[in-house]
């Protein structure tokens, strides 16, 4: 016992190890380093390419560049960091090669329990490559709400606008409505007494819808006077429709509403509202 406990403290002061261990820590510090500004240099260069790109004559559009920009910023980070994990276990003397072959082996066996992680990564790429969303894109998945914040290899992140942040499995992505990518319809019903008073309303609000094109940004073109949608024994229904810009319907609804009901006010006709946008 005697003997081993000397050959240990011995080992323990052997001038040597320290000089290894301490050879061996510098290595490993040096490759993370190395790894770190190795993932900063290829994200300054995807990012310099991309916004390049914006300055061509021909491009994909920016809400698909945005979100490659992510995909491709990931995948830099994953491969820089395998490529780290296999050169610190070089460093420890681990023989890399024999598990990387253990590894293929394992993967092939795990990947038969695993379909549900390669369907998630296959639709991701599907999703980015046909471009159904982006980033920044307000969209509907099967039943969560929201805007895109990240699409990833094997989720996308979307914040509803009451602020929940949703993971959804790219797998699980059955059903998509984007509601960024075509333009929106205001549709404004105004409601107007049954009183004989209806040509009077219907001029007011031709006049006025003519006026405001070009006077909101959102807007494509002038709101359109549709006529009489219903008529009851008490009130007439009109309808007014503007075609927006994506996801400026519910502004423009309201910017809408406003202007009417202080026109039809200095006609003296009395007015209330029913909207719907699309």
């Amino acid at each position: 016992m005697d003997s081993i406990y000397n050959n240990v403290i011995k080992e323990i002061l052997d001038e040597k190890v320290w000089l290894l261990m301490g050879e061996g820590i510098i290595k490993i510090f040096l490759v993370l380093l190395l790894s770190r500004i190795i993932i900063r240099i290829g994200k300054t260069i995807l990012n310099k390419f991309f916004k390049a790109r914006l300055r061509s004559p021909i491009r994909v559009s920016e809400r698909r560049e945005a979100t490659l920009i992510k995909l491709l910023e990931n995948i830099i980070t994953y491969v820089i960091n395998f490529i780290a994990l296999i050169m610190i276990l070089d460093i420890f003397g681990i023989e890399v090669m024999p598990l990387l072959a253990g590894a293929g082996v394992l993967g092939l066996a795990i990947g038969f329990g695993a379909q549900s992680l390669v369907k998630d990564i296959i639709t991701g790429f599907f999703v980015i490559f046909e471009d159904h969303f982006s980033v920044g894109d307000y969209i509907k998945i099967n039943t969560f709400e929201g805007e895109v914040l990240e699409i990833g290899l094997r989720t996308t992140k979307i914040k509803s606008s009451s602020g929940e942040l949703h993971f959804i499995p790219n797998g699980s992505i059955i059903q998509v409505t984007n509601y960024s990518i075509l333009n929106s319809m205001a549709v404004v019903d105004v409601t107007i007494p049954n009183d004989g008073s209806v040509e009077l309303a219907e001029k007011v609000l031709i006049d006025l819808l003519s006026s405001m094109e070009g006077k909101y940004e959102a807007l494509i073109k002038a709101p359109e006077f549709l006529g009489i949608e219903t008529v009851g024994p008490d009130e007439i229904v009109l309808r007014v429709t503007a075609e927006t810009k994506p996801m400026y319907h519910v502004e423009i609804s309201r910017m809408l509403r406003k202007e009417i009901s202080a026109a039809l006010d200095l006609s003296g006709i009395t007015s209330t509202y029913k909207g719907s946008e699309s």
